[in-house]
């Protein structure tokens, strides 16, 4: 998937600029507090915050780091999945947790590491493919939104993702992750052309939806100042597939998680055949803690 993010990677933001990351965050963060077991690690909260490591050891100053403090440091951790820029991540780190982002682009990554440098912040980021998602320990808290599950356009590949997220949660960790639905997709964006003036940038989205296969197919053409009155022209097709909530409920469940919570983004209330974008929230189960 890295190469739909390239050039556009630069525009990214900029055409983004009226995403509710700051609402998104807060809903992450009220999951995370209602059923989850990572916490803050900074700003006075409670939690581990000690890099984590297979085995006991010694910390950087030379002390004993138990075996409870390396737990901990896992039990805290949150991975953005499919981070892309790095915003949510940011706003993640700092309501206190330790973060992690994952994502397959390169460019959208160098971003993201930018903002990290500006900031100060301590997240690591990690080129991989959600598909072959390979963590160095277990983790917490899992979490991908902005419709990055609907970029996977095979159910067992999807079931392939869920399975890793199981395996690389710590006991009673969560999965939390948001999907537009087939609904949207067919009823709500369905052929629609999207055109937009900014002054350093333009762009022209034209969508298309296939209603056999459910993909939904969008070309986003860029205009972009490189100088003056100079634009550079660059054009980047997207594929995503939309899922019914029923559908994506059994595979998640046939990767061993346990659902929690459905919810309907928009209205933050019960999940009908209406609903646009849904929320996920899954427990790990099976594992001994």
């Amino acid at each position: 998937m890295s190469e739909i993010y390239s050039d556009f990677a630069e525009v990214y933001d900029e055409l983004m600029d009226r995403t509710p990351y700051a609402e998104w965050c807060e809903t992450l963060v009220s999951f995370i507090e209602k059923y989850g077991i990572s916490k803050p690690v900074r700003g006075g909260n409670a939690g581990g915050g000690t890099e984590a490591c297979p085995q006991g050891g010694r910390d950087d100053a030379g002390g004993e780091v138990s075996l409870k403090d390396i737990l901990a440091s896992e039990r805290n951790l949150v991975v953005d999945l499919g981070c892309g820029t790095g915003t949510l991540t940011e706003l993640l780190y700092e309501k206190g947790y330790d973060m992690i982002g994952v994502d397959n682009s390169p460019d959208m990554l160098g971003i993201a590491m930018g903002k990290r440098e500006e900031s100060g912040s301590e997240i690591l980021y990690l080129q991989q493919d959600m598909r072959e998602l390979e963590l160095y320990s277990t983790v917490g808290t899992i979490v991908s939104v902005c419709d990055s599950i609907n970029y996977i356009l095979e159910e067992h590949e999807l079931r392939e993702i869920f399975s890793r997220v199981n395996n690389y949660l710590y006991p009673g960790g969560l999965f939390i992750f948001d999907f537009n639905t087939e609904y949207k997709y067919r009823e709500v964006i369905g052929d629609a052309t999207i055109a937009e003036n900014r002054e350093n940038c333009s762009f022209i989205w034209e969508n298309y939806y296939d209603r056999e296969s459910a993909l939904n197919e969008y070309d986003v053409t860029v205009f972009l100042r490189e100088k003056g009155e100079l634009f550079r022209r660059f054009t980047e097709t997207h594929l995503q597939r939309g899922y019914a909530p029923e559908q994506m409920e059994s595979l998640v469940q046939e990767a061993g998680l346990q659902i929690i919570e459905l919810r309907d983004a928009d209205t933050q209330g019960p999940v009908t055949d209406r609903s646009e974008r849904v929320y996920i929230v899954a427990r790990e189960q099976g594992k001994s803690s």
